[in-house]
Formats: C-alpha cells, sequence, structure tokens
C-alpha cells in the first residue's frame, strides 16, 4: 500500500491493525532485525500474528555496534520468533569499503541478498523490514536495495512513524521501546574515506565507553585521527565535566584527538555534506 495513502488513516489503531493484515497477507515473513525498536516491534507483532510462520535474521558483520546482536537475541526469545544470525561479509567488497555515497545500498544487497537466501531454504514467502514512514525523508540508497529485493516494509505501508512504533512497543511490554536510535558503524566514516576493520573497531570501543559513562545517545564520527563526538544537547554540561575521562576514553580506543560537535548529535549527519538525490518511486 501507497504510504502516502495510508498515512491518511486517522487512528493509531487502525495503521497497527494494517500492519497485523499486511504481515497475514504475507502469509510467511522473514523480519530482518537490527535490534533496534522498529525491527524489534514488527517481529514481534510478527511473531503474534503468524506464529511459526515468523522468523527474524540479523545481519552479523563488523559493522554491527556491540549489544546489538544481544538486543535482537533477547527480544527474539522474548517475543517467541525464531532468529537467524547470518554472517555477512560487505566490507570485503570493495564498493562498500571504497564508502561512495552508495554504501548502504552494497551493505543492504548483501543482506537482502543473504536473507533472500535463507527464506528460500526455509520456505519462508516474503522478507520483511523496519523501514517507517519517516524514513522517506532521510538519504538511503539502501532502500533501492530493497525494491530490488522485493523485501517489504509493513510499518511504512502503513504510515507508522516512530513514536506510534515506539507507543506500540511501550504497550507490548518491550524492553527496547526507548532505544536510541542507532545506525551501522560504517555511518560514522565520512564518505569517500575507505572502511576499515580498524576504524570500525576504534568507533565501537570509543562509543561503547561513551555509553559505559551514561551517554545513551551518542555517535563518534572517525575523521582519521581525530573523533568528533555528537552528544545530546542537553548532555553537553555532563560530558564537560567528565571530558577529561571521555578524552582518555577515547584515545584508549584508537584516536589521537578528541573532538566535541557543537551541534550535538543528530542522525545522518554525514549526510549534511551532500544533496539528497532523488530516487525513484
Amino acid at each position: 500500500m501507497n504510504s502516502t495513502l495510508s498515512s491518511s488513516i486517522p487512528h493509531p489503531a487502525a495503521r497497527r491493525s494494517l500492519v497485523e493484515d499486511i504481515l497475514v497477507s504475507c502469509g510467511s515473513v522473514l523480519v530482518a532485525c537490527s535490534g533496534g525498536v522498529d525491527s524489534v516491534l514488527l517481529a514481534a507483532v510478527a511473531a503474534r500474528v503468524l506464529g511459526e510462520k515468523a522468523a527474524a535474521a540479523t545481519a552479523v558483520s563488523p559493522s554491527l555496534a556491540s549489544g546489538e546482536l544481544e538486543d535482537a537475541r533477547a527480544a527474539a526469545q522474548a517475543a517467541g520468533i525464531r532468529l537467524f544470525e547470518v554472517p555477512t561479509d560487505e566490507i570485503e567488497n570493495p564498493a562498500y569499503a571504497a564508502n561512495a555515497m552508495d554504501r548502504c545500498f552494497h551493505c543492504k544487497d548483501t543482506a537482502y541478498g543473504t536473507f533472500t537466501a535463507l527464506a528460500a531454504r526455509e520456505g519462508i514467502a516474503v522478507i520483511v523490514d523496519g523501514t517507517n514512514a519517516d524514513d522517506a525523508g532521510d538519504f538511503r540508497p539502501g532502500r533501492r536495495a530493497a525494491r530490488e529485493h522485493g523485501v517489504r516494509s509493513p510499518l511504512a505501508e502503513a504510515g507508522m512513524g516512530k513514536q506510534e512504533i515506539r507507543d506500540w512497543a511501550r504497550d507490548l511490554g518491550l524492553a527496547v521501546w526507548d532505544k536510541p536510535a542507532a545506525a551501522c558503524l560504517s555511518s560514522r566514516v565520512p564518505y569517500g574515506s575507505p572502511v576499515t576493520l580498524e576504524k570500525l573497531t576504534r568507533i565501537d570501543k570509543a562509543e561503547s565507553a561513551l555509553k559505559a559513562l551514561g551517554f545513551r545517545q551518542c555517535r563518534v564520527r572517525d575523521h582519521g585521527t581525530v573523533a568528533r563526538i555528537e552528544i545530546e544537547t542537553d548532555a553537553l554540561p555532563r560530558l564537560m565535566e567528565l571530558r577529561e575521562a571521555v578524552a582518555l576514553a577515547v584515545k584508549h580506543a584508537g584516536f589521537s584527538y578528541v573532538s566535541l560537535d557543537l551541534e550535538g548529535f543528530r542522525s545522518g549527519s554525514m549526510n549534511e555534506v551532500i544533496s539528497k538525490p532523488q530516487e525513484p518511486a
């Protein structure tokens, strides 16, 4: 269903029912589950309406941040849905490692290609992902890969945005309902700077250290020897109080210099230097 049309549905309960109807109409689904609130909610709802005809899959690679796989495992266990942990090797693809603006396409192309083969082996009809209606305004070349692999996005099709998803997840008692937004570690590397295992490892270590210090929503952008920290603006005073501990932790992760972005945290900040191309509808 066209998300523009479905967004005219007036009541959240109707959109919830529409998501369930879309899943049921698929017959059986494999949920691409990253461990974030969107895909975890979708997996939980799929398990509820499809039972054993629903399964989930998590792509496991160096670009998956620490804790995400554990969240996916916990969510799958709580929902009673099978979880396949699928190793992916996108970092071995030169087109991905080059980190051009279409990097996300190559990542998703690898993941969805792997999931397609898995679904065929398991006799599962449709792959679904947690893309929501609010994602339409961002630069997401991975959506082309989703279209090419026939992946459906029930939340977006139903016109459901992020806040409604969090509300539904909270109503279902999902532990991740208020989990901060996440993205693959490669999104911390500026376009044109190659993605390497070394960079992903130091980014992950630095962000894990910041989270251990109590900063739930943070990004460490990798500018070579310089780490650029993005933190929510209301947390800036606390970060300054802990600046010595922060600097020490980030340097210990592998950076030589530590900087603070005064504009604060914002998703997709690496996209601010590009103009969004028009993608086909």
